[in-house]
């Protein structure tokens, strides 16, 4: 599964822009020298190894989609005060490890090591932002946290006289914290549980979609995965159907280990889209927490009964999955957010005594197996051709309030016609 990365010639791109064609030297990744292979030299592709005719204007910039305006609500808590190296600082309690960009350089000082490749596929997904815009990442200096919990608690932070909550980046929030999210590893590979990129997986969930019609899958709800890393999955599998009782559910609890020994075949994400499952009005149907079972019937029940609703709900969902979860938006969500994140910054981040230097060849050169091949599958080839998207404006009080009642009726909508739902059958008994 090693794929071989020993070219030393750059490939060059010509792409033609308004009839004028421009030519970017594309650095080849080269692990052919040894061990300084596995080093970051001084001609690294982050300064001074690519060229761009400068006579070539840009394209027109497209508009990020609308859920970058969040970047701007986790910042939020930041907005008045800045952020100071003591606020970065007490974010080391929990994170894994702590970055430093400075003149287009990434350096990591590393804390523990995350979970599997979590921090590993995190770094280099950051590596491959700065091939992509090199030059236009600003300096910045982070913790990031590789857990899934988020730990800085709102509560902790309320009123005047408590000080600015500390910086941590992480994969996960809700509403009552303030981590700063940032895009999940595994859009670079998830090689431990054969979960392949996100540029192959969507390719591949797009044509597992095309396999059946919605009409010939499964009617009933689906979920697969480990039920044992939180309480309200544990939950889900007392609905999974039984000799007694069918909730119209089908719980499969995931054995990693299992499937590790036996080549992964059961864990296909894009042979599993043959069930109904139904996510909301708009892109999932919401079940509720505290009586899951009767929820997810009855979820499946108007499904059911209403196939052409439930048939939109996929599309919609399908569709911003595959169209607004492109990985260009992935890079361009990484740039825009720490880019917004550097603004804020009161002080010049410098290198810490213990961190190193990181760069594609120092990583890639040393993987091995589905690592090494997830790697070179997603390694930027070059600097983008456009510059990225353009942000949407933070929500003003009343975009923002609207937001949440949309998402609040929504629900509410669901409960009552599943109140309404249960209470008809109670009456026919």
């Amino acid at each position: 599964m090693t794929a071989k990365m020993d070219h030393t010639t750059p490939s060059k791109i010509t792409k033609n822009v308004e009839n004028t064609p421009t030519t970017i030297i594309v650095p080849a990744l080269n692990c052919s020298m040894g061990n300084l292979s596995r080093r970051c030299l001084a001609n690294s592709y982050s300064t001074k190894t690519f060229v761009r005719d400068k006579n070539i204007s840009s394209t027109l910039l497209a508009s990020c989609p609308d859920y970058f305006r969040w970047i701007h609500e986790d910042l939020w808590p930041w907005r008045r005060t800045g952020i100071t190296r003591e606020m970065v600082m007490r974010a080391n309690r929990t994170a894994n490890f702590r970055l430093v960009i400075l003149d287009g350089k990434a350096y990591a000082q590393t804390y523990s090591k995350g979970f599997q490749s979590r921090d590993t596929f995190t770094l280099w997904g950051i590596l491959q932002l700065l091939r992509r815009y090199p030059g236009k990442v600003p300096d910045l200096d982070l913790m990031f946290d590789c857990d899934d919990l988020p730990v800085i608690r709102k509560e902790n932070f309320k009123g005047v006289k408590h000080s600015a909550p500390p910086t941590l980046f992480g994969y996960c929030k809700d509403d009552s914290t303030l981590n700063i999210v940032f895009p999940d590893w595994s859009f670079w590979g998830w090689p431990e549980i054969n979960i392949k990129p996100w540029e192959a997986l969507s390719k591949d969930l797009k044509a597992g979609n095309k396999r059946s019609s919605w009409t010939e899958r499964e009617p009933n709800a689906y979920w697969k995965g480990n039920p044992y890393v939180a309480a309200t999955r544990i939950d889900l599998l007392d609905c999974n159907v039984s000799d007694k009782l069918d909730w119209g559910a089908r719980i499969y609890a995931q054995d990693w280990q299992k499937e590790e020994k036996e080549g992964f075949k059961q864990s296909d994400l894009a042979s599993q889209c043959t069930h109904r499952d139904l996510m909301p009005l708009q892109h999932y149907w919401p079940i509720k927490d505290d009586d899951k079972c009767r929820s997810i019937k009855h979820a499946v029940d108007w499904g059911n009964s209403h196939r052409e609703e439930a048939q939109a709900i996929g599309k919609t969902a399908s569709s911003f999955v595959l169209n607004e979860l492109k990985m260009d938006y992935v890079y361009d969500y990484m740039f825009h957010l720490l880019s917004e994140y550097s603004k804020l910054l009161k002080y010049k981040p410098t290198v810490p005594d213990k961190a190193v230097e990181l760069c594609s060849e120092a990583m890639a050169c040393r993987a091995q197996g589905l690592e090494k091949k997830f790697m070179t599958d997603t390694l930027v080839k070059g600097p983008s051709f456009s510059s990225p998207c353009t942000m949407p404006p933070p929500y003003g009080p009343a975009s923002f309030h609207s937001v949440i009642e949309k998402k609040r009726n929504g629900i509410k909508q669901a409960e009552k016609w599943e109140n309404e739902s249960w209470q008809n059958q109670n009456k026919q008994v």
